[in-house]
């Protein structure tokens, strides 16, 4: 399809190359316009061929895959990244989305978590495996207590209700878990989450997450005391 994506995969395996490529040909909305195996031929093939999106391993071994971001990032014509990764410190995930990557995927999650990346990344939209959300979110207390939540005046506008759901939601809670919990119908939580979502402006739940670790709103391991 002319008006396919253009894709440049970024690995320093082959074989790994070669699995993604065939992933990617069955995807009539993307084309493979070519590969690189170091942060060099990388960085030429994105000058020259302007890809739309970057699949990037940061694990490369002639340069940190994170300086690669920003580089690439740097470019006249900045193409997306989608972060392919078997790393799963939350030091690499928020540095990589600091620095500009669209999202993260892991190598040993199933295809169909790239291709939803995919699909997000060239929307413009964020995306985080949901295989790293309780790993993040088991981080994430060692950080909640040196700060102090920023002020959101949106946040004030969710209702009481909203904001407890908002933080069940961060926390890897899923709605009928939920429903349960607060003894309410999954319909009423799917309601408010709806609210959540306009209110605040987000389109997926890899944004909710951000933002519930911005403002210092997860709580790891509250009912286990």
């Amino acid at each position: 399809m002319s008006d396919a994506l253009k894709i440049l995969l970024v690995d320093d395996h082959p074989l790994f190359r070669e699995g993604l490529r065939s992933l990617i040909a069955g995807q009539s909305a993307y084309t493979v316009l070519g590969e690189a195996g170091t942060a060099g031929e990388a960085l030429e093939l994105a000058r020259t061929q302007a890809p739309d999106i970057v699949v990037l391993d940061i694990g490369l071994p002639d340069a940190d895959g994170i300086e690669v971001i920003r580089r690439l990032r740097a470019l006249p014509a900045p193409p997306r990244i989608l972060v392919v990764s078997m790393h799963t410190r939350l030091d690499l995930v928020a540095e990589s989305l600091r620095l500009g990557a669209l999202g993260y995927v892991l190598k040993d999650s199933a295809a169909v978590s790239l291709l939803h990346g995919l699909d997000a990344v060239s929307r413009g939209d964020r995306y985080l495996d949901g295989a790293i959300v309780p790993q993040v979110l088991l981080k994430l207390d060692e950080y909640a207590t040196h700060r102090s939540r920023p002020a959101d005046p949106a946040y004030d506008t969710l209702t009481r209700r909203e904001q407890q759901i908002l933080r069940l939601l961060a926390e890897g809670r899923g709605v009928a878990a939920i429903a349960a919990d607060l003894y309410i119908s999954r319909k009423t939580v799917e309601n408010h989450r709806s609210n959540i979502f306009g209110k605040l402006g987000f389109s997926n739940m890899a944004e909710l997450v951000h933002y519930a670790v911005k403002m210092g709103l997860i709580e790891v391991g509250d009912d286990t005391a």
